[in-house]
């Protein structure tokens, strides 16, 4: 990576003028420069390079793949770190979700989980001994691993654990609970890995399985959640919309940043499915990768710092299958992009199951692969690679395969042509840098990946390592008892190792600012950055240095970083942000803007009005940023700017009618009714006037919204206006207005299934008289409904049930038939056998026809079928031909998160069936006609989480094996074929 040559410029001033006690000299150049030295943008070099087979799989010219470990040595690794004698630990998940994977039908640890210590102690590059460093009951499938010195953090929900070693003999000698209160026990989207980041400060992130009730070590408490439940038996309680001490909702899965102390705790980016880690680089940017609900909008993405990354809504109640709008494509509505107050989603990786991230900040490749972030992709076999570039206030991401077992691009690849092709068991679960400049990549192992499933019964894992080729990297020795050893390990590509030079020399205060500020001299502007975070830290001299980086460095990246460590370091915010807010690099003020989220707007108004100055209407980080910075400010933002804006809301400039959008406040009501019902205005315009006045929960909006859906001249958007109040009236607004004709909670019984009922539950009436009116009752929707709460309550005798399940399993709504497995006894027919189906040959053409009478009715392929359950446009990228067959046949084994289905019991005495879309001032199901069920809470007698998925088993759909052999040849053929 060059440096800009204004960056050499200011890199040779400091080789002439560093001196151990000529600091002041630095800021008198500063002052009296007449040249503003300042860039606005900065380039980073393209991944640019071909492709070679190699040891079975396709890499980069130039690079090699080893097998550098594998079973015994380890199993079912889940994640990595390395130490500083170059050591790699390892996270095993051995015991991985026992109520889903019987124990005793494959390799399971009794004594609970480990972790484990591997080396290369000859220096061969292969991997020749393996420790256990600890194995602990309280260690169910570990998600996470730090490595910090003689202290060992391990996230495994509802825990972080850190184990001391305090002898160096690699057995813990104590062991404590360093946070605890986390969501997701025994479940994938629970607590993942902590890193340290450039701040000195612990980074890490924990999925939207909640609630998570987090008191840090000065007792303050997170409080976060959301409408998800299920993926375990023990994640059946979950709440939205809950407030944290620092009067904020957070959402879903969250990164979060705490001093090593374990004090100030703070949510840095919420509202994520499940990120499987967060990545940090010398700058302080934090990545991540995000998976999806089995559709096609898998993620890549940079976090703004208090970002929304829009995967529930604002406050958790609902889904974005709840609030997707008629014809909005799916990636769109998945993470909410449409909505104000969620950040751009970054690269879509389409179907997949992405998992560790680290960003690559060794020479060993050369300097162009500095930066490089990684993203491991399990689900396609891969790793991800990019070279995050510049655009507006944000990133932009352009995605190479670095790493894969598939010859054939997965994009395209229709991988069921060979069964058991064990290419596509390569299932990487984590990348992380050696202290060597190596790459490492643990390997789950397993033809399926994902619903808490696996298949491998023997827990066989490996770890690759990726080096140049034919260039032997070593470990250097880590001597962190001397500067010059300290300052070694800051510079080392191993994050984790960095910390423990940073460490040390930060506890040297301002003794250790001259060879600190030495660092500055670098051409490698990462190295230049963590000397910046530190510098800020040692006292008054290294601060001076940090302040003239800010007001003079050429490199923006630099500039930023300055101004990060000096806003979390120094109490002057506003000071520094007065410097930055003129910056010319929309990136810095970005970050100024991000700044003053919490500062009154008596003293950050006049510089946010300055930031909104800069903004051009275009792009939507620097946007998000804004919104960020007025939040809970709106009102007064609006009141200060509107008078700088033409006096007609239809001749407002686009940059003001987006920040209008965003803020959307109450006071800006009349005028977004105008902009709606304006002609003059283009469709997307006034499409943007309805939106922001449905994100307002006033009555007045409520006013405005029907007054735009009866007065519109333009149908659509009258057929949007239409949509919100159709859609509010069951969340936001259903408390602002009379909404008559609703209708929800009024589940009336025809008089005839009533009367059904009553005969059924007489015990005075005939045994054949209860038989006929229960079987009759089987043959309706409502009447089954009534059924199956009855069996559900145990109010139905063995020999009712047994009369009336044939009936009730002739049922012509799928729902009841479906429902009804739980409670009632279908007659049995000959088990599939899978491997018999697998040995017949299968008819593509054939299997079209059976998706199309059997399964398009709940799921979709591409723009046909219905997005009830899991969209199947890319499956074949996704499982193997048995694995595709087993979750037809056993559809029970491995219910998809996100379509776990609940049964709500009204006080009617029906039972509804569904998914559940949002929970608030309404109940909303999906049920499985695609129709949703609006409940009102009031007629809600319980909730419950059902074991039974919604998807029929194969004998239900009345499929024989050579339709299956069909089915699967035709579902393998469906590929993304445009990622």
């Amino acid at each position: 990576m060059k440096v800009s040559e204004l960056s050499k410029l200011k890199l040779k001033g400091f080789k002439q003028r560093m001196t151990l006690f000529a600091f002041a000299v630095v800021l008198l150049i500063s002052i009296i420069s007449c040249t503003d030295k300042r860039l606005s943008d900065y380039t980073v070099p393209e991944l640019d390079f071909k492709t070679m087979e190699n040891n079975g799989f396709v890499v980069p010219e130039g690079w090699e793949a080893t097998l550098w470990a594998e079973s015994p040595a380890l199993y079912n690794p889940t994640n990595m770190d390395v130490d500083a004698k170059g050591r790699i630990w390892v996270t095993e998940a051995v015991n991985y979700r026992d109520f889903n994977n019987d124990p005793e039908k494959r390799l399971h640890f009794e004594k609970g989980d480990r972790v484990m210590i591997l080396e290369d102690t000859d220096g061969d590059g292969i991997s020749d001994t393996s420790k256990v460093f600890v194995q602990d009951k309280d260690l169910v499938a570990p998600m996470g691993i730090a490595v910090l010195g003689n202290q060992i953090f391990v996230s495994c929900a509802p825990s972080l654990i850190v184990y001391t070693d305090e002898n160096g003999d690699d057995i813990p000698d104590k062991k404590e609970v360093f946070l605890k209160g986390f969501g997701g026990l025994d479940h994938d989207h629970s607590l993942h890995s902590l890193i340290t980041g450039p701040d000195g400060r612990y980074y890490f992130n924990t999925g939207n399985a909640g609630p998570h009730k987090v008191t840090d070590k000065a007792g303050w408490q997170l409080r976060s959640g959301s409408v998800y439940t299920g993926g375990t038996p023990y994640n059946d309680k979950n709440e939205p919309a809950q407030v944290s001490d620092d009067g904020r909702i957070w959402v879903g899965g969250l990164a979060l940043r705490v001093k090593k102390d374990g004090t100030d705790l703070e949510v840095v980016g919420h509202n994520f499915r499940n990120s499987y880690e967060i990545a940090l680089d010398s700058y302080g940017n934090m990545w991540q990768n995000d998976n999806d609900d089995q559709v096609e909008t898998c993620r890549v993405t940079w976090i703004m710092e208090g970002g929304n990354a829009g995967y529930f809504n604002a406050n958790g109640k609902r889904t974005w299958q709840a609030d997707r709008k008629p014809g909005q494509e799916t990636f769109t509505a998945h993470w909410h992009q449409d909505d104000p107050g969620a950040m751009p989603a970054g690269d879509n990786t389409g179907a997949g199951s992405p998992t560790g991230v680290v960003v690559y900040e060794g020479d060993a490749f050369g300097p162009e692969y500095r930066g490089m972030l990684l993203s491991a992709d399990a689900g396609r076999n891969v790793i991800f690679a990019y070279q995050p570039s510049k655009k507006g206030a944000g990133f932009e991401l352009k995605r190479r395969d670095l790493i894969t077992s598939m010859k054939e691009s997965t994009e395209g690849y229709i991988w069921n042509e060979i069964d058991g092709d064990k290419r596509k068991w390569f299932r990487p679960s984590d990348v992380a840098v050696g202290t060597d400049g190596a790459i490492y990549i643990s390997d789950w192992y397993d033809p399926v990946v994902g619903g808490h499933q696996m298949k491998d019964t023997v827990g066989y894992g490996r770890i690759y390592r990726l080096t140049p080729k034919g260039k032997q990297l070593k470990n250097l020795k880590i001597d962190l008892t001397s500067t010059k050893g300290q300052i070694a390990a800051l510079l080392n590509p191993a994050i984790n190792v960095r910390n423990l030079g940073f460490e040390k020399l930060r506890n040297q205060g301002e003794k250790a600012v001259p060879e600190v500020a030495k660092i500055l001299e670098s051409d490698n502007p990462l190295h230049s950055a963590r000397a910046i975070w530190l510098l800020s830290q040692l006292g008054p001299q290294g601060t001076e240095i940090v302040e003239n980086v800010l007001e003079s460095e050429a490199d923006p990246r630099l500039r930023i970083v300055a101004y990060r460590t000096l806003k979390s370091s120094q109490d002057d915010i506003l000071k520094y942000a007065a410097i930055a807010a003129d910056d010319p690099s929309a990136d810095v003020r970005r970050e100024v803007a991000l700044s003053l989220r919490d500062v009154a707007w008596d003293k950050s108004g006049k510089l946010i009005k300055k930031l909104f100055q800069s903004y051009d209407g275009k792009d939507p980080w620097y946007l998000e940023s804004l919104g960020i910075a007025m939040d809970g400010k709106e009102e007064m933002a609006y009141s200060e700017l509107l008078p700088e804006q033409p006096v007609n809301p239809v001749d407002w400039p686009e940059e003001f009618a987006l920040l209008v959008w965003r803020l959307h406040p109450k006071s800006a009501i009349v005028a977004l009714r105008e902009r709606a019902l304006s002609k003059s205005l283009d469709e997307h315009q006034r499409k943007k006037a309805v939106d922001a006045l449905a994100f307002i929960n006033e009555k007045d909006a409520v006013t405005a919204m029907i007054a735009i859906s009866k007065e519109s001249d333009k149908t659509a958007i009258k057929e949007l206006a239409d949509w919100w109040v159709a859609f509010r009236m069951t969340n936001d607004w259903h408390t602002l207005w009379d909404w008559q004709s609703q209708g929800e909670g009024t589940f009336e019984i025809p008089t005839e299934i009533a009367t059904q009922k009553e005969i059924l539950l007489d015990g005075s009436k005939t045994l054949n008289e209860r038989i006929d009116a229960g079987k009759q009752m089987a043959g309706t929707l409502i009447g089954g409904r009534l059924l199956i709460n009855l069996a559900a309550k145990n109010k139905l005798s063995k020999e009712l049930i047994n009369a009336v399940s044939g009936a009730i399993f002739k049922n012509p709504e799928l729902e009841i038939r479906t429902l009804a497995s739980e409670h009632f006894v279908q007659s049995g027919e000959k088990p599939l056998s899978i491997p018999k189906i697998l040995a017949l040959n299968g008819d593509s053409s054939a299997g079209e026809n059976v998706f199309t009478s059997k399964c398009a009715t709940c799921h979709k392929n591409g723009t046909s079928g219905n997005d009830i359950g899991p969209d199947l446009s890319s499956i074949g990228e996704k499982f193997d031909k048995a694995a595709l067959l087993d979750a037809i046949i056993n559809p029970n084994a491995s219910i998809v998160f996100g379509y776990e289905p609940v049964m709500i019991k009204t006080k009617s005495g029906q039972a509804f069936y569904g998914f559940l879309l949002s929970e608030g001032e309404t109940t909303v199901l999906k049920d499985m006609g695609g129709k949703q069920i609006v409940i009102a809470p009031d007629d809600i007698e319980s909730k419950e989480a059902m074991k039974t998925g919604i998807m029929p088993n194969a004998a239900a759909l009345g499929l024989k094996e050579q339709d299956l052999a069909n089915l699967s040849s035709f579902l393998l053929t469906l590929k993304n074929s445009s990622l």
